[in-house]
């Protein structure tokens, strides 16, 4: 399984959302939480070019994005094998 970050905050819904997701397919995650950690939320503003809004979802080298990206890798049948890796 590929290696999975998620960078969130205490108080997101999508966060939740997404940390619901990913529980359901049996991927385990590492999460960042930015929320009051100004290192933290440097690196992940710097991975994600410059996106500050949270969550922000990396699967292996790649960055998914948001809730809603996730959510459409899923419909489309592309999550899976991003998370299966190489």
């Amino acid at each position: 399984m590929s290696k999975i970050q998620i960078y969130t905050t205490p108080i997101c819904p999508y966060c939740v959302r997404a940390k619901s997701l990913l529980k359901k397919k049996g991927a385990p995650y590492e999460e960042i939480d930015v929320f009051m950690d100004c290192d933290a939320r440097a690196e992940m503003e710097s991975k994600a070019n410059g996106r500050r809004s949270v969550p922000q979802i990396f699967i292996g080298e790649t960055h998914i994005g948001g809730c809603d990206d996730l959510y459409a890798l899923e419909r489309a049948g592309e999550l899976d094998p991003l998370l299966n890796g190489p």
